[in-house]
């Protein structure tokens, strides 16, 4: 398949979807932002999730406010994927999830005590490929990540201060990551005194050709649903410290491709009215947040076109625009 490129495009440009080429994806979506809607769409993504199920979801630092909330996800666990685990890896930052045994207290203090948490890189790591990769041939992941079948990457969608947004690619390519040597494959020089030292297009390219050995490795056997609530512009890593919200709630969309769910999220934002997305698309455009978008294309990771089908009006299918129509400002 040719990939259009357009002249002139960096990751701090957003491109219009018809100057998009390609095939297209399906991507579903719903406004309905409860334990009910995440479960309803969950069951449109999840007809290959077979034998032992990882599912990658951000925990968040010590009483996060902007997580998933955690009952959601306990209800979808125990009606749709019994027996998943959910799965992470420690932090390459100092912190309440640096060590394993640190991370478990703050797991507990979250409540993430209703079903298995699997820290992946408690004993040790494992290096998975990475196909046509230009910085890397392979990363280091938690070992754990070889006792899993199939992988839903469950995300929260929201703004991140290297990454412009985290959507389902930055779950994955940074959280799948060990806390020690894969995590600083993606943010760091070797040699360097600065933990942090790379952004903006490359440290977008590191961080998904990461995701990529991921999703080389459970093939067809993974999908991502982003929650699109309490949109930070800071990452859930950030903790009680993360900036206000200010961005309206939108909904969750779900897909079987990654390209396309982060694509249609970006989308969404992009469709709300410029007060209400002014400080996301800033946060986004600042950090170069659409490279993650343009890299993924370039993999061969999915479609940057897709159908967007509201779940909400008989599996019609919609712009975003409408999608977002009646959202109401974000109050606090």
């Amino acid at each position: 398949m040719a990939v259009k490129i357009v002249p002139g495009v960096g990751g701090s440009r957003y491109v219009p979807y018809g100057e998009r080429g390609g095939n297209e994806s399906i991507v579903y979506f719903t406004r309905d932002l409860s334990a009910d809607g995440l479960c309803r769409i969950y069951r449109r993504v999840s007809a290959q999730m077979k034998g032992r199920v990882a599912v990658k979801l951000h925990t968040g630092e010590k009483n996060g406010p902007n997580i998933i909330p955690r009952p959601w996800v306990e209800e979808l666990i125990g009606k749709q994927i019994p027996g998943a685990a959910i799965v992470e890896t420690n932090t390459y930052y100092d912190g309440d999830r640096y060590t394993t045994e640190l991370h478990r207290k703050t797991l507990r203090t979250n409540g993430w005590t209703f079903c298995p948490v699997d820290i992946m890189d408690e004993e040790g790591t494992v290096m998975l490929p990475v196909g046509n990769g230009k910085w890397f041939q392979e990363m280091s992941m938690g070992s754990h990540i070889l006792n899993y079948d199939s992988l839903l990457a469950l995300t929260h969608f929201k703004g991140h201060a290297k990454g412009g947004f985290g959507g389902s690619n930055k779950n994955l390519g940074i959280g799948c990551a060990d806390g020690r040597i894969g995590k600083s494959m993606i943010h760091t020089t070797p040699g360097s005194d600065d933990m942090w030292d790379i952004g903006e297009e490359e440290f977008m390219e590191r961080m998904t050709e990461s995701t990529k050995a991921v999703l080389d490795h459970f093939g067809q056997q993974i999908a991502f649903v982003n929650v699109m609530r309490n949109m930070s512009v800071s990452c859930d890593c950030e903790g009680c410290a993360a900036l206000p919200v200010v961005t309206p709630n939108i909904g969750i969309v779900a897909s079987t491709d990654i390209l396309a769910a982060d694509q249609a999220s970006i989308d969404l934002v992009y469709a709300l009215d410029e007060k209400d997305h002014a400080d996301l698309v800033e946060r986004i455009q600042s950090r170069h947040g659409h490279r993650q978008l343009s890299y993924m294309k370039e993999l061969g990771m999915g479609n940057d076109r897709y159908v967007l089908i509201d779940l909400d009006h008989g599996d019609v299918r919609i712009h975003p625009k409408d999608a977002v129509r009646d959202v109401v400002p974000f109050e606090g």
